[in-house]
């Protein structure tokens, strides 16, 4: 996008297939050129939001006041004002990314914003705002992000069918990632069906890392002994395991007759990679998910660190996958209740950006009564 020169780590993911996309967004960051920085040097292609990095950018900052004024004032209620302000800086953070997104033929330069967490289990609902969040940006590069809840896996499909681009979010299981998969495929033939062209639909499958570790080390460590040893593996384990889903999906004749249709794949992509573990090196989650091809959404402190210090591993393939599946049976051999893990790890997902979702309410509308008081 311009003459200056890309960090050499993040350089070498790109070039093996890792789109680093920022898993952070504020007003600050567009206005200040910070953004604009990260793309120029340190190869950000993308960028993801949730209600947690809406609620951190809004919070004790003075740069969304005159705007949520105007607003209220104009008697939109808070959610209104809320979901104003949040498309207003996603449709922005698309047009610094349009370059890119045109450049790459909408494979990258893509901006995601969510439905509401509220509505995780109401299919209908969520499809309403899904296409209502897609024509308030009015960028073909906005993805609308769904979380891969029962409820959602129907609503993704039925999104993806109005040839509408999905970023499939909270999956923690490789049994539940199967079903997203079915549901993007259904969508695509279905969007062929009802004339859109498949070639201008995307979709990522955002698979979270780092929360499978927190609760699974928890409970390898109550069992003690060896099991203990495994502490640190099965996030990584998970998401290889995953790719190697992905390796078979899309490389099926189901799959085939659609990509002569058009079709792109979807992509996984690694959520959640900030190391919360002190004791795991900070780069873990993306060193060791290098693949071609995959997204790794990085919040800020990761990708100094990998900016700084990263080593890619080898690159994931099919015996990386297998291997995988062997590391979790093993945790699971030593008395960890996978299914279990993953369910309460989906309604952790929800629940945490539920309450984001209601604090981010909570500051917007004491904002709005101080420029009445």
């Amino acid at each position: 996008m311009n003459d200056q020169q890309q960090n050499p780590r993040t350089q070498s993911l790109s070039e093996a297939g890792v789109s680093i996309w920022l898993d952070d967004l504020s007003r600050q960051a567009m206005t200040s050129g910070d953004l604009a920085e990260l793309i120029a040097t340190r190869n950000v292609v993308g960028v993801t939001t949730n209600p947690s990095i809406f609620q951190s950018a809004i919070a004790g900052v003075s740069v969304y006041d005159e705007d949520i004024a105007r607003l209220a004032g104009e008697g939109k209620d808070v959610e209104a004002v809320v979901e104003a302000v949040t498309t207003d800086d996603v449709r922005s953070a698309c047009d610094l990314l349009q370059e890119l997104y045109e450049s790459t033929d909408g494979y990258d330069g893509r901006v995601s914003i969510g439905v509401a967490p509220r509505l995780a289990h109401e299919t209908e609902a969520t499809i309403e705002q899904a296409e209502r969040l897609h024509g308030i940006v009015g960028r073909e590069n906005v993805m609308i992000k769904i979380p891969a809840t029962e409820a959602g896996l129907p609503a993704i499909t039925a999104t993806l069918a109005k040839g509408i681009s999905v970023n499939v979010t909270l999956i923690f299981s490789v049994a539940r990632y199967l079903e997203v998969i079915e549901a993007y495929l259904s969508g695509l033939e279905q969007a062929a069906e009802n004339g859109h062209d498949l070639s201008r639909i995307h979709s990522v499958a955002s698979f979270f890392v780092s929360r499978v570790d927190t609760e699974i080390d928890k409970r390898l460590e109550d069992l003690g002994g060896e099991a203990a040893v495994m502490r640190g593996s099965a996030g990584v384990a998970n998401a290889q395991a995953a790719f190697g889903e992905y390796l078979e999906a899309f490389g099926s004749e189901r799959f085939a007759a659609l990509k002569a249709k058009g079709a792109n794949v979807q992509r996984p992509l690694w959520a959640s990679t900030g190391v919360k573990n002190p004791e795991y090196p900070d780069t873990l989650y993306v060193d060791s998910l290098v693949a071609d091809p995959c997204v790794n959404t990085m919040p800020g402190t990761t990708l100094d660190a990998v900016a700084d210090h990263s080593e890619p591993g080898a690159p994931l393939s099919a015996e990386s996958a297998e291997s995988a599946e062997q590391v979790l049976e093993r945790i699971a051999d030593a008395g960890v209740d996978l299914a279990d893990v993953f369910a309460l790890l989906e309604r952790e997902g929800v629940d945490k950006f539920e309450k984001s979702w209601e604090e981010l309410l909570s500051t917007v509308s004491a904002t709005i009564d101080d420029t009445r008081g």
